[in-house]
Parts: C-alpha cells; structure tokens; sequence
C-alpha cells in the first residue's frame, strides 16, 4: 500500500513540531487524514455574537480513526480542536466581534479513552481533563453524567470548580455530606451564570436537563416544568442582559426548551434568547420566534456546531441569525481558519493529541484482538445481511465465543437471544482494538438459558417480544428502575430510534431533492455528474433559512432494527438446519430480559412450565467480551 505510506510520509513531514519517536507515525495518522477530504462550500457567516458549540461528545476525544467512510469527515481529534478554538478567537479579535463556546452534556461511555480505565478509576475522570483546556464559556450537564453516583460525584468534585462557575445544572442536585458530616443536597455545578464577554454583553445562562427519570440514587433531576416556577430562577431571570444563553442536554424540537422560552419571553419579549440543545444526537435548528434561535449538533464529535447573531441592529424587528454544521477534521479546520498544515497547530493542541495518546497507551487501548474482514454497521445494511454488525454479533460470534466456553456442559442444540441495542457503534474494517471492542458492543450483560426448551416453542419467543417492544417492561420494576437496567450504562435505545428515523427522514428527503433536479436537468437538457465526487455523510435539512451543513455529503443510509435479534440454531457454535420441533434445545438470552423471555414462554405454552428460577448461566464470558474473543479466534 505505498500511497498510504507516502500519505504518512508527507504528513510527518507536516508535523514538523513532533519529534520523530517511535510512535509518531500514529499521531500523524490521526492528526492528518491520508484519506481525501472534501473541503467545506463556503466561509462562516460572521455576527457581531458567535457561538461554537459540541454536545454529546461522549468520549470521542481522539476522532474516529478508521479509513472507512464516513468515518475520516470526523477525523479531527481534540487537539486540533483547541487549535482550530485557538485560530478562531484570533480571527474574532481581528474582526472585533464576540466569540463564545459551549457544550450541552454526555461527556462519559462511548470510547475507551473515556471507559477504558483500569479497576478502581472512575469513567472519564482522566479523560475530562483534557476538555478542562478547551477555554469552554459554558458548559452543561447530560444524564449520561447520572447513570452512576461515582461518575455525578466526580463532576462535582473534580470537574464544576475548574469551570469556575460555568458548569451548570439548573435542576440537577447530588447529594454528599457537608461540612458538619449531614448530608446536603446541591447542585452538581451552577444553577446559572451571569458574565460579561469581551465586547462588554452581559449574558445570563442557564443548564438544563430533560426530563430524566434514569439518574442515579443520591441524585435528583427536577422537572423543567417546576425548575422554572422556582425563586431562583424567577429572580435570575428579572434582570435584562444582552442576551439569554440557554445551553442543555435537550432536544431543541418535542421537549420542553418552549417552557423555558416561554417563562422567559413573559418578563422579556424581545431579549435574545440563543439556545444550545443535545441529547438526540441530531443536527437540528428551529426557531421559536424572530429572535430567537435554537441548535442541536449531532454525536461523537461528529458535528461541531455554529450560530452567529446580529445583536448590534436593535432596531430590527427580527435579529439576522446563521447556523452551521461543521465536519470536524483538519481539512475543515485548515480552510475556515485560512491555514496550511505548517501554521495550523497550536503548541497547545500538539501537547492535547499528545497527552490523549499517552492515556491511550497507559489504557492499553491499541491492544489487538484481529482484523476485521470488512464493514460490520449496525443499521446502514438491512438486518440480516452479512456486512450487519447485529448478524455478526448474534449470528456469528455468539454462538462461536460461547460454545467454546460453555459452562452449561450440555451438548443440546442451542438458540440465542440479544436485544439490538447491545451494540453501540459500527465496526469498521481492519484492526480491531480493545478500543474498538470497548466502542461497539459496552454493554455488560451476562448469558443465562432456559434448559430443554421444545424448539417449537422457543422458536415463537422472538416474533413475540418484538411485537411487544419495548413496552412489554419487567412488571415488578417502577420506571425508575426499568429505565436504569435497560438504558443504563448508556443503553439509549430511546436516543437510538430517534437518531435513526432521523438519518431516514434525512435520507428520503436528499432523494427526493435529487429527483427534482434531475427532472429539472431533463427539461433544461443540463447534465450534472456532481453527486458522483461526494463521500457520504451527514445531510441536513431543519427548520431554519439557508443551507446548515458545511460540507456537502451524500446521505447516510439507515435501515430499520427490529428490538430483539436471534441467531439460528446451532450445535458447538455452527448453524444447524432442519430441526424438529419437539427438539429439546438451550434457550440462551441475556440476563437483564430474563423476566420477560420467562413470561412470554409461559404464554406460548398457556401455563407456569417456565420459571426465572429454572435460569443459570451459560458461559461465563460477557456481552462486552465477546467480538474481542471472536477477534482472537476468528479474524487471525
């Protein structure tokens, strides 16, 4: 492969402030992409106030590094962000304008820089002190800060006070001891902050978070409804600033962003309100009236966000607005900040990439498990198909990994059940990693089965609780508990669903933008072979003017997932065809739907024959174990 030896030739080349170490030639390959990148269409349009913003950034701190498509369009990692943050005030100065940044939340579970941590560390502790050095204006909490008491504790402790004041969580509380050993319940950060930028605005801003129900014991999240009847925030709001800088985990369409808008609009009907959403993990931007605008950017460092506003032209009855979504990777970074290769990074954002690459190294997060064949996607094949990672996972590497460490010592055919949402992100061809292994398949879920099950019973159970969803939750547990053992460690299948309908609808409306133009070409006889050139990626249309994504892609494709998945029979881990149904089989499934597999048996056979008592383990390896053990003994 010399042109991607040459590629990283030429970008060591580049990286002239590295010395060349043994392990340089990595950095190279993540801080310059060898992959051709199509630059942006246009420069930023420039307010008098500018906002970056990220969100749901969950852990994603060293880019997505494969050669894959899509994946080199978010090839930037966090050093070169701080060194594009860096090149951007700069230009804010020169042009004596306001610049701020801000984050809206999800900052732990997604890569192994954020949950690769040796036993005894806490998720994302060492990782967020690399976000310490981005110069954030605000940021604010997201539930995936709640999902476990030592993470929330962490933030509080370790992460709100170098914010001085800036990390907020207006109704968000954590319990801990006070100075006297009683317990006192506070807020994780800031209800809000009030500051003055640069040019002399004075902002008031608020952290909100959705109505979450999943957080952890000794958490508490009040509900955006009563947040907004309370004093403090009656009062913090009684004052005019320049303008109102809502930032939070929230989605800025179907949730409740209007009851915060709305409260504030009763005391201050024409004060600009610029708002700052997350959570869906979407591009999205809509307007609740003619100044006010409201963003949501994406995933995974996917997308950074922009929005300026004209704030200087009080007379007008409307405020000029635009928004932008940003591909973050070195070509886009390089061509808004009119910079080369040679003069782009920062000494700053060197030490960063470096500093995250030594955490990688101390995680062990390189180690090699094989190499991928090919692409494994979760929902960009249809489902079952062989480049599906649900196939591969269920279909292929269950019944493989566990039979060759099965505890249960039967030699009865066997079936085995997952749900969909054990996997959390594509699996790309070539190494894969403990990173890797840490980024797709998180869950933690151990194998149970239901022994001398007759596979004609056993083989209704998936049509069942699929048709169930969702719904058919364990009976015995409140939603508390229910949304904790389904979604928790970031199990959002909620989140899921709605970023796939999302690239769905994206895609069906690319397409039928595409068939008018080429109606439009044929009556005019133009030919346009413009598609042809386009790498593909996010495609964007929301509810505000103009056009919102930086770069131009084609659509991603998103096929839809049933809830529940199933390989076929197997005997010592191969698929086995044409089998009876009075068959006696292993019924294998994961621990945290037992109740419900039980129950849906007990249906099948209209009596109490099945019991969660009868359940016992079936091998000792773990759901998040399992594609590296398929690594090692199938992509050698």
């Amino acid at each position: 492969m010399p042109s991607v030896r040459l590629a990283l030739a030429l970008a060591v080349a580049a990286q002239g402030a590295f010395a060349c170490g043994g392990d340089d030639h990595s950095h190279a390959r993540r801080a310059y992409p060898s992959t051709k990148l199509r630059p942006p269409t246009r420069p930023l349009e420039w307010g008098d106030f500018n906002v970056m913003h990220t969100t749901d950034t969950h852990g994603w701190l060293l880019g997505h590094q494969k050669e894959s498509w899509p994946e080199p369009n978010y090839s930037g990692d966090l050093g070169d962000f701080a060194s594009f943050v860096a090149h951007m005030k700069k230009i804010a100065e020169e042009k004596d304008v306001d610049l701020l940044l801000v984050d809206s939340g999800d900052l732990h579970d997604g890569t192994g820089i954020s949950d690769g941590f040796p036993a005894g560390g806490v998720d994302a502790h060492d990782s967020n002190e690399f976000l310490k050095q981005i110069p954030y204006d605000i940021m604010a909490i997201g539930n995936h800060e709640l999902y476990i008491y030592e993470n929330t504790l962490d933030m509080y402790n370790n992460f709100a006070p170098d914010l001085n004041g800036r990390y907020l969580s207006s109704n968000v509380n954590i319990t801990v001891f006070g100075e006297n050993n009683e317990t006192i319940n506070v807020p994780v950060g800031e209800r809000f902050a009030k500051f003055t930028t640069r040019k002399g605005r004075r902002v008031t801003s608020f952290g909100v978070l959705f109505d979450f129900t999943g957080n952890d014991d000794n958490t508490t999240v009040q509900t955006v409804a009563d947040m907004v009847k309370e004093d403090w925030f009656v009062d913090a709001i009684q004052e005019e600033p320049d303008v109102f800088l809502l930032v939070g985990h929230m989605p800025v369409r179907e949730d409740n962003w209007p009851l915060v808008f709305d409260a504030i609009r009763t005391v201050h009907p024409t004060t600009p309100i610029l708002i700052f959403g997350g959570h869906t993990h979407i591009r999205d931007c809509v307007q609740l009236d003619g100044r006010s605008m409201a963003l949501e950017s994406g995933r995974y460092m996917e997308t950074l966000g922009w929005m300026s506003a004209n704030l200087n032209d009080r007379h007008k009855k409307n405020i000029t607005f635009s928004r932008r979504y940003l591909d973050p990777n070195r070509v886009t970074y390089q061509f808004h900040t009119l910079t080369s290769n040679h003069t782009f990074d920062t000494e700053e954002g060197a030490n960063i990439t470096q500093g995250l690459l030594d955490l990688a190294e101390q995680y062990d997060l390189d180690y090699l498990y094989g190499t991928a064949p090919m692409d494994y996607t979760i929902d960009r094949v249809p489902y079952p198909s062989n480049n599906s990672l649900l196939s591969l996972f269920v279909s292929e590497a269950t019944p493989l990994v566990l039979s060759a460490n099965n505890t249960a010592n039967s030699t009865r055919p066997a079936l085995f059940l997952t749900n969909s949402g054990s996997q959390r992100f594509d699996l790309y061809k070539g190494p894969f990693t403990k990173n890797d292994q840490l980024t797709a398949s998180p869950f933690v879920d151990a194998w149970l089965y239901m022994p001398e099950v007759e596979y004609g019973v056993a083989k209704q159970v998936l049509d069942i609780i699929n048709a169930d969803g969702s719904n058919n939750r364990r009976r015995s547990m409140d939603d508390q508990a229910w949304e904790r053992a389904s979604f928790g460690l970031g199990r959002d299948t909620s989140v899921d669903k709605r970023y796939r309908a999302w690239l769905r609808d994206m895609e069906a409306r690319a397409h039928a933008e595409q068939d008018r133009d080429m109606r439009r070409d044929a009556d005019h006889h133009h030919h346009h072979h413009h598609h042809d050139e386009l790498s593909i990626g996010y495609v964007t249309y929301d509810s505000c003017p103009g056009v919102g994504d930086d770069t131009e892609h084609e659509p991603l494709e998103s096929y839809t997932l049933p809830d529940f998945i199933q390989s076929n029979v197997t005997v010592n881990g191969t698929a086995f065809d044409g089998i009876a149904d009075e068959t006696l089989v292993d019924f294998v499934f994961v621990d945290f739907i037992d109740d419900q597999i039980v129950e849906t048996l007990n249906s099948i056979v209209g009596e109490e024959q099945f019991s969660v008592n009868d359940l016992t383990s079936y091998s000792p390896v773990l759901t998040n174990e399992l594609l590296g053990f398929y690594a090692q003994m199938a992509w050698n």
